[in-house]
């Protein structure tokens, strides 16, 4: 079974057992967590679509990690004007490693 879930302005795939980087949620290392807003359920037969969420779904996980993603450099450059600008940045993120992602039975 997998699930199409909405959370931090994204949508992300999660299937029970995997782990998955999104963005950063509040919680510590351990804690339980509880995703609501389902877009999709599938997997056995037909997959369960929402308008726009799939009624009484929800993912579960725990947080395996509270940290950084690798830096990436945002370099600007006009030539011949002298013009240069170099900045560095490290997104937050949040590892979720998924137990059940679980849907209504009224589909």
């Amino acid at each position: 079974m997998y699930a199409v879930v909405r959370t931090g302005g994204k949508q992300v795939r999660v299937a029970p057992g995997e782990a998955v980087r999104i963005e950063k949620l509040e919680g510590a290392v351990g804690d339980k967590i509880e995703l609501n807003e389902v877009l999709l359920v599938g997997g056995e037969g037909d997959p369960r679509i929402g308008q726009p969420l799939v009624d009484g779904a929800k993912v579960l996980g725990t947080i395996t990690a509270q940290d950084r993603a690798d830096k990436i450099v945002v370099f600007k450059m006009k030539r011949r004007k002298g013009y240069r600008r170099k900045a560095g940045h490290r997104q937050y993120y949040t590892e979720v490693r998924v137990a059940t992602a679980t849907g209504s039975d009224a589909g």
